[in-house]
């Protein structure tokens, strides 16, 4: 899936976001685009619970694709 997160703004914003990903799925294939704030997310964990953990966090998402 690809996630758009417009709160995403610098490097510990983007490990956040990588850690918070891998925590629900530590088998998950994670490509954050910091320039792009999104990411390409492959996971088998369902879109809810990644979307929940990250507004959690403080990084509200929305899957594009």
């Amino acid at each position: 899936m690809k996630l758009e997160i417009p709160g995403m703004t610098c490097g510990h914003c983007k490990a956040t976001v990588e850690r918070t990903i891998i925590d629900i799925d530590s088998a998950a294939d994670v490509e954050v685009d910091l320039e792009r704030r999104t990411a390409r997310v492959v996971t088998t964990a369902p879109a809810e619970a990644i979307l929940n953990a990250l507004r959690a966090e403080g990084y509200p998402a929305t899957v594009t694709g």
